[in-house]
């Protein structure tokens, strides 16, 4: 945790950072010779490496952290970089997997174009969250789903819905404005946010919080009701 910074190798036995890394490392950190970096294939593996005046050196064994619940946030793409926040916090507290979901009120349609340069910005912003959280198991942004799409088994965020986050490992959050009726089937299982109305985005950040906390991949619980270590 007191490295430096993370960044993201090809093999952490044997460390090389790409261009773009090796410029940020020697120009933005201005970092300097036998201090720390993490460095991580963002499978679980990951080594510490001393900075020399040419590349890294290896200082430590390859560890490998072993993964949690898989977990899958489907979040409607938001305008501005609303949708932004949202990936970045959800991959700081550990989601999975983001699915981008064009829901009919969605103001950014994700087709063609729009659909690719969607999901490379949230490749690449959910990439920086992770080196920044320190997390070594890298978020997987899959392609564009619309809701008749997704899987039966994903519940849907929607105010009024049941509060039992109980065995849930996906849930799909929508835009600016809501759900239109009908968007889902009846069958479809709902769940509760909580009492207020969220701006969109930040119903993304608290779907994210819930779905890692009752997953279990924080290490907490709420036996006895409150908050204790396992």
């Amino acid at each position: 945790m007191a490295a430096l910074a993370q960044f993201h190798v090809a093999d952490p036995a044997a460390p090389a950072l790409d261009e773009a890394s090796e410029r940020h490392l020697r120009t933005v950190l201005r970092a300097r010779t036998r201090e720390e970096v993490v460095v991580t294939d963002g499978q679980g593996s990951w080594s510490i490496c001393e900075v020399r005046e040419t590349g890294l050196a290896r200082v430590t064994e390859v560890g490998l952290d072993e993964r949690g619940e898989l977990t899958t946030l489907y979040l409607a793409a938001l305008k501005g970089d609303h949708a932004q926040l949202a990936v970045a916090k959800a991959t700081e507290v550990g989601i999975s997997r983001i699915v981008p979901l064009s829901a009919r009120r969605t103001i950014v349609k994700l087709k063609g174009d729009v659909a690719h340069k969607t999901r490379a910005r949230w490749q690449r912003i959910a990439r920086e969250a992770a080196g920044q959280c320190r997390r070594t198991f890298d978020v997987v942004i899959e392609e564009p789903l619309a809701p008749r799409e997704v899987p039966v088994e994903v519940c849907v965020a929607d105010f009024g819905g049941s509060g039992d986050w109980r065995g849930v490992r996906a849930v799909a959050v929508g835009p600016e404005g809501g759900w239109e009726d009908g968007e889902w089937e009846d069958s479809r299982r709902r769940l509760s946010l909580g009492p207020t109305v969220l701006r969109a985005e930040t119903a993304g950040v608290a779907a994210a919080l819930l779905l890692a906390f009752q997953a279990g991949n924080w290490g907490l619980t709420l036996e006895g009701g409150a908050n204790a270590q396992r």
